[in-house]
């Protein structure tokens, strides 16, 4: 087999490829000219060769790696339905040898045609097929979708890929735990009072009411991203960094988590939001947005709160929230520490605890802590000791197709950490869907409701 990567991307014509994929390629040609890569195109949009080149070299050119288009330029355009048997021969019989990449740049249920219509003998040696989020819309069609996959490919040639997992900040949670003898004896209930994962948004649609009235904050954020980067921050000490170790790590996490006091009224909050400027624009509600039908009642904040059940962290809470539309762009991991079981008589003012703070772009390790002195040196306030993590050294899409072309799958999502995923959310799911949870509104370009909890 030779050393180069057959990069095909399904869906080549549309907006993912544009915004992510092809950036991301061109920052890793950069920053690896080294690497041989044949990139091919393939849609049902038909274009010829020329066409598919000019965006590619447009693409390239928008991420300031025109440089780099020489390393793809005799790139092809398949066009072919790569849902159906008779396509996706077409577009495999048109790749040179190597390693294949199959990347399904389209949205899942066609992904789920395209792999259903796949047979074993169909693929070559060594194939990989990625696949976008969401995987499946519930637990029972995740379960369903991975059953065909595994009668494809083995778990470790299918990249179920969260670009949450390629942020350096993600990773560097890891280095920092299981570096530092200051913070991996203290990474627990004892002493461990509750963790915040935030992500909070000042953008609003974005053109994506195609697909986002139909997931909502929930199901595009916290099912997929925000439970992994939990599991990531609540593992247990892999043997290795290897993707075996790390993904047995954080499926073990998953199967452990609940929604908190198995009450999903009372642990989880949702709204939408209304009129209003954040980000310096002027958003209408999000009712009036192009696309959106508002039967849906799709939320645009989503909060839950649920427990890890294992010796490790049950009593903890761990809290995750994402929106849109709102006051300051904010996105973070808090781990805040439990107050000291004593403090001498004579100190006074703010003896909270101390909270570790992990923030993704720019990727920052804040820890905030009770210090005292100054006029009155018995009288506590807070204080931040900052460490500046950089933006590390490649996008998040870029790390993340990185790790596809070599094969490395530790930064995938595994078939069953998946199938957990749903499994956690659905009872707040179904809650919202009987309306058991009211549907509140904030203005945009506010911090969302008040009084709710945690986050």
């Amino acid at each position: 087999m030779s050393d180069e990567s057959t990069l095909a991307i399904i869906g080549a014509s549309g907006d993912l490829t544009e915004r992510l994929l092809l950036p991301a390629v061109a920052d890793l040609l950069t920053s690896q000219p080294e690497r041989r890569i044949h990139l091919v195109g393939v849609g049902r949009t038909e274009l010829s060769d020329a066409q598919w080149r000019r965006r590619v070299r447009s693409a390239f050119r928008d991420a300031d790696a025109e440089d780099a288009f020489a390393a793809v330029a005799s790139t092809p355009f398949v066009t072919a339905d790569a849902t159906t048997a008779a396509g996706l021969r077409t577009v495999i019989g048109a790749v040179p040898d190597g390693r294949l990449v199959l990347y399904f740049a389209v949205p899942p249920a066609a992904a789920a045609a395209a792999c259903a219509a796949l047979r074993p003998s169909d693929l070559p040696e060594g194939t990989i097929l990625a696949l976008e989020k969401p995987f499946g819309e519930d637990e029972a069609s995740a379960r369903a979708l991975n059953a065909v996959l595994r009668r494809l490919l083995p778990e470790e040639q299918v990249f179920r890929v969260d670009h949450f997992l390629g942020r350096s900040t993600v990773l560097d949670v890891l280095g920092a735990r299981f570096a530092n003898r200051l913070l991996e004896p203290i990474w627990s209930a004892e002493h461990v009072e509750r963790v915040e994962i935030r992500f909070d948004e000042t953008l609003g649609l974005e053109g994506r009411a195609g697909f986002y009235d139909h997931a909502g904050a929930l199901v595009d954020m916290i099912q997929s991203h925000l439970l992994q980067v939990m599991a990531i921050v609540a593992m247990e000490p892999p043997a290795a960094l290897a993707p075996a170790d790390v993904r047995d790590a954080t499926a073990a996490v998953l199967r452990a988590t609940h929604v908190w006091d198995d009450n999903a009224v009372r642990s989880s909050h949702r709204a939408r939001y209304t009129a209003g400027t954040a980000g310096e624009e002027r958003m209408p509600s999000y009712v009036d947005e192009p696309g959106v039908d508002p039967a849906r009642e799709t939320e645009t904040l989503a909060q839950v709160t649920v427990e890890v059940r294992n010796a490790r962290w049950a009593g903890v809470p761990f809290t995750l929230r994402s929106g849109k539309a709102l006051a300051v762009k904010r996105a973070e991991i808090d781990i805040v520490l439990r107050p000291v079981r004593h403090l001498p008589a004579g100190f006074t003012g703010d003896a909270s605890g101390t909270v570790i703070r992990f923030s993704l772009g720019p990727d920052k390790l804040a820890m905030e802590i009770s210090v005292n002195g100054g006029d009155e040196p018995f009288d506590l306030h807070r204080a931040t000791l900052e460490a500046d993590l950089g933006l590390g050294a490649q996008a998040a899409y870029t790390e993340v197709l990185a790790a596809i072309l070599d094969g490395d799958a530790m930064l995938a999502v595994r078939g069953d950490a998946a199938e957990e995923c749903w499994r956690i959310v659905e009872p707040v799911r179904d809650a919202w869907r009987r309306g058991e949870v009211p549907l509140e509104d904030y203005a945009a370009g506010s911090t969302g409701p008040d009084g709710w909890s945690g986050c």
